[in-house]
């Protein structure tokens, strides 16, 4: 890279003509209105320069577009500043467009990324979003949702290498419809020779409730602005979340029958029964599994109620027995779980807040009348 070259940013929307540089990792460069900005050299791609025997040409819009209504935003987004070609004849070949690689970039790394176009409004602001291409391959994806047993198809186009695409915009009121989408990616090098990638094809399963949460929302290495990211390539080995989930599963019936051989068997009738001993099941999800990765905070509270539940039922026929349930302070979603299930077995259990002293407000008196 050497002054007068054209280049591009990588991980925002600009460039222009490079002016000088600044230390050894830094570059001036001066836009279209006439503005120097400072930009690290590593984030900054050359797209015209004279040193090689082509003219840079940017994609067709048909090619690199995305469908339906984010197609004029994926354009406007990711059209890197256009350059004019010398005049040339008609029946000339376009030249191959050149982008410089990356030894890292030799495996797939594709993220999909969600921004809020507010981040102080982050409960009510329109959501972007955005597919992120962190390798040396061309990508031809398609970005599709998935509901009642059909796919819709969202977007589709073409991402180029190291770089991020605009896929689209929506409102909370589409959040239902973004609860599980599909991506699907053919990666391809042009004008060259590559190593052979398979077709990638991921389902991902997406928590909408973390789009009203700040703090779901990181810092992250393409993006000026807190992004949630979704990771659907790693290392050339895409990401499938439903058979994480399947082994999830697995893992929470192990620990049923687990716990369910752990569990204290009913007394027998020869047997002296102590009314006044208590039993106490903590149901923090930390007590009841070791790991929760792949599971939703629905998930995780269904699980807390089926543990909850059995304790109940292995108890159901001993009058006067206490159990003591630690569901701790949270944001009180357990609580209010676990006092709608005993209003409905008003005829068989009794409960009220335990000891203060002993569980501070984290905790709950059961006793089976």
């Amino acid at each position: 890279m050497k002054i007068g070259d054209k280049v591009r940013f990588l991980t925002e929307t600009g460039g222009g003509v490079v002016k000088g540089f600044k230390k050894n990792d830094i570059v001036i460069v001066e836009d279209e209105e006439g503005f120097e900005i400072p930009m690290l050299i590593s984030n900054c791609v050359a797209i015209e320069t004279d040193s090689y025997n082509f003219e840079h040409k940017t994609m067709p819009k048909g090619e690199a577009g995305v469908s339906g209504n984010a197609a004029s935003a994926s354009v406007a987004k990711q059209e890197p500043t256009p350059v004019q070609p010398a005049p040339k004849k008609a029946e000339e070949p376009s030249a191959p467009m050149f982008i410089p690689e990356r030894r890292e970039g030799e495996k797939l790394n594709v993220y999909l990324a969600f921004l809020p176009v507010d981040i102080k409004q982050v409960s009510t602001t329109v959501m972007e979003t955005y597919l992120v291409n962190d390798s040396n391959y061309w990508l031809h994806y398609t970005y599709s949702s998935i509901g009642s047993g059909s796919m819709k198809l969202r977007a589709q186009g073409v991402v180029e290498p190291n770089t991020k695409l605009f896929v689209e915009e929506f409102t909370r009121e589409m959040y239902s419809e973004l609860e599980h989408v599909n991506v699907q990616l053919l990666a391809y090098k042009q004008q060259k020779g590559f190593l052979h990638k398979p077709a990638v094809d991921v389902d991902v399963r997406i928590d909408t409730v973390k789009f009203y949460k700040l703090h779901a929302f990181t810092d992250t290495p393409f993006f000026e602005d807190p992004a949630l990211m979704f990771d659907i390539v790693r290392d050339d080995v895409p990401v499938r979340p439903f058979l994480v989930r399947e082994e999830v599963q697995r893992a929470l019936r192990d620990k049923q029958r687990e716990e369910e051989r752990r569990m204290p068997k009913p007394a027998r009738k020869e047997s002296r029964f102590k009314r006044d001993d208590v039993v106490e099941i903590d149901l923090h999800i930390s007590e009841l599994l070791d790991n929760t990765n792949g599971m939703s905070n629905a998930e995780i509270l269904d699980y807390q109620l089926e543990t909850f539940r059995r304790a109940l039922n292995s108890y159901a026929g001993k009058k006067g027995q206490k159990i003591v349930f630690i569901h701790g302070k949270g944001d009180g979603a357990l609580r209010a779980a676990l006092r709608k299930e005993l209003d409905r077995k008003t005829d068989h259990y009794v409960y009220q807040d335990a000891s203060f002293q002993k569980y501070g407000f984290g905790a709950m008196l059961v006793i089976v009348k």
